[in-house]
C-alpha cells in the first residue's frame, strides 16, 4: 500500500478510493491543487509591479487552471476521452505551473524553500494525475 501526503502535508496510509469520490471536492489532489493556487495568489500579490500582467498573471491563472480542470473532469466521467482530455489538460497546467515557480525563485520574489514547496505539491498532483491516466476504468461511471 502507496504512503501518500495529506492535504495538510501529514502521511496518509491510503490510496484514494474512486468509488467514494462524489465530487471533485472530494479529490486530495484537488484539495492540495486549490491550497497551493491560494498559496501562489497571496505570495504573487508582493511580486514587482512589472509583473502583475506577466508572471503575476500567468502562474495564477495556471494554478487556477489546473483546479478548474479537475472540477470539469468529475463531470466528465461518462466519457473516457473527454475525461482523460481534461486531465492531460491539467497534468498539462500544473507543469506550467512548476515552470512558473521556477521563475519566481530564480527572479529571487519567493524564496527557494517556499519554491521547493509549492514544486512539491504540484508533483503530487502530477502523481495522482498519472495515476488516473493510466487507470481511467477505475475512475469512469455509467
Amino acid at each position: 500500500m502507496e504512503v501518500r501526503q495529506g492535504r495538510l502535508g501529514g502521511k496518509v496510509d491510503k490510496e484514494e478510493n474512486p468509488k467514494t469520490i462524489k465530487t471533485h471536492e472530494d479529490l486530495i489532489i484537488y484539495q492540495k491543487a486549490f491550497d497551493a493556487a491560494m498559496t501562489i495568489f497571496e505570495i504573487s500579490k508582493q511580486f514587482p509591479i512589472e509583473e502583475r500582467y506577466s508572471l503575476s498573471d500567468q502562474i495564477r491563472r495556471s494554478s487556477r487552471a489546473v483546479c478548474a480542470n479537475l472540477a470539469e473532469q468529475a463531470r466528465k466521467r461518462r466519457y473516457k476521452a473527454s475525461f482523460l482530455a481534461k486531465l492531460n489538460d491539467c497534468e498539462a497546467e500544473s507543469a506550467e505551473t512548476q515552470v512558473w515557480l521556477k521563475f519566481a525563485v530564480k527572479c529571487q520574489y519567493i524564496s527557494t524553500e517556499q519554491g521547493r514547496e509549492i514544486y512539491h505539491i504540484y508533483n503530487q498532483v502530477l502523481r495522482g494525475l498519472v495515476n488516473m491516466i493510466n487507470h481511467p476504468e477505475n475512475w469512469l461511471i455509467g
